[in-house]
């Protein structure tokens, strides 16, 4: 006989001759959940996690967290040299790079006012044109962007004061 298996075979020729399963099954009931905050690459996000498993449970990481459920013990940062640049400080007015790059725009200007989502700058980073927008509205103050400049992760590129 030849080869008669095809795409469509078990619409068309299959004989199930299988019995049901008849085993009692439970009703499963909605998993308890628990929100926690995490901070993985220095942003900040909310994961939900089945109840238990988070640093207020018994569960897997039970151990490694604290007794109050604050978190895992914390080692102190390893100090890293500078090399004597000293980056301005970001505040919630600062709009900063969020990876290394190249601003290839600039399509502001100091005291410009913008509203949320507007474009500031647009930055290269691996041969991608990636446009920074504005977080919220207000007057452009400090712009420390040029065209042709590299800038690294962090790095704060104007401040948007209230207007």
């Amino acid at each position: 006989e030849p080869f008669s298996v095809h795409t469509r075979w078990i619409e068309t020729e299959f004989d199930n001759t299988i019995t049901p399963y008849e085993g009692a099954v439970e009703a499963a009931e909605p998993a308890e959940r628990e929100r926690i905050t995490v901070e993985v690459g220095g942003k900040r996000l909310e994961v939900v996690l089945p109840a238990g498993l988070g640093p207020s449970g018994s569960g897997s990481w039970g151990s490694g967290w604290g007794a109050t459920g604050s978190g895992p013990a914390r080692k102190a940062a390893p100090r890293r040299s500078g090399g004597g640049a000293k980056k301005a400080a970001a505040s919630g007015d600062s709009l900063v790079s969020p990876m290394q790059g190249t601003i290839v725009k600039v399509v502001v200007a100091d005291g410009d006012a913008v509203e949320p989502g507007d474009t500031i700058v647009v930055l290269e980073a691996m041969k991608m044109e990636q446009p920074l927008t504005a977080h919220k509205g207000g007057t452009i103050t400090g712009l420390a962007a040029a065209v042709g400049q590299t800038v690294t992760a962090g790095a704060v590129l104007c401040e948007i004061k209230d207007a």
